[in-house]
């Protein structure tokens, strides 16, 4: 006896729960997202640093003093950022007495050695004459940390930071926000060599720094490092 089941299999399908979003606009979706996303949110270029104050290696110095006068005939109203070149290594005094027109920003110490190559040593300070006169301590601690790879190199910063603790007469260049006027007048002063102004927009620390060396007579270049490294270094 047959069963009234007995007849072909009913397929029972189950009616969909929601409508079905397309592949292709789900795709357009998120690619549209993407780029509102990248409009709103765009990726930062990485800085490039291109402004750098002081002569080049190999620059004949006659050049460059002359170049750096040519940076202060900029339009004027603006402050600037300035690298001020003495000719000499000279004392905290003697850049409150230079500097008095202008905001000093950073002293470059370097220990004058015959024949040795010491190292520099930037000091970023307040405004205001006590953090000048107080740097000198500071880059006598700056200068024990760099203590290189040789006994001579240690012996080098050691005797650098000795001499930069008392006071010495180190000071190499300075840093300087100032007017054209004001920045064009310390030129006159026997102790500057040369001062260099950047563009009006030069912001503080995104610019290289290669002081003249007052031991740089005609051209830029690194001098002999075969003298003897003794305390009582200085002018």
């Amino acid at each position: 006896m047959l069963s009234r089941f007995s007849g072909p299999a009913e397929v029972i399908r189950g009616r969909p729960t929601g409508v079905a979003v397309p592949v292709g606009v789900t795709i357009a979706v998120v690619l549209l997202l993407v780029i509102v996303l990248g409009i709103t949110n765009p990726v930062r270029a990485p800085l490039v640093t291109s402004d750098a104050l002081g002569p080049d290696n190999g620059e004949v110095v006659s050049d460059y003093v002359a170049r750096a006068a040519g940076t202060l005939e900029q339009p004027p109203g603006n402050e600037h950022w300035a690298l001020v070149s003495f000719a000499r290594p000279v004392s905290s005094d003697t850049v409150l007495e230079v500097a008095a027109t202008v905001r000093v920003s950073q002293l470059l110490f370097r220990l004058p050695l015959d024949r040795v190559q010491t190292p520099l040593v930037p000091v970023s300070v307040a405004s205001g004459a006590a953090a000048i006169e107080r740097a000198h301590v500071l880059a006598s601690a700056r200068v024990q940390r760099m203590t290189g790879e040789t006994v001579r190199q240690g012996d080098i910063a050691a005797v650098s930071s000795q001499q930069f603790a008392r006071d010495c007469p180190c000071v190499i260049g300075i840093v300087v926000r100032g007017n054209l006027d004001r920045l064009g007048a310390l030129r006159s002063t026997s102790a500057v060599r040369a001062v260099e102004a950047l563009h009006a927009d030069a912001v503080f620390g995104r610019f290289a720094i290669r002081p003249l060396l007052p031991e740089h007579a005609e051209t830029v270049s690194p001098g002999p490092d075969d003298g003897a490294v003794v305390s009582g270094g200085g002018p």
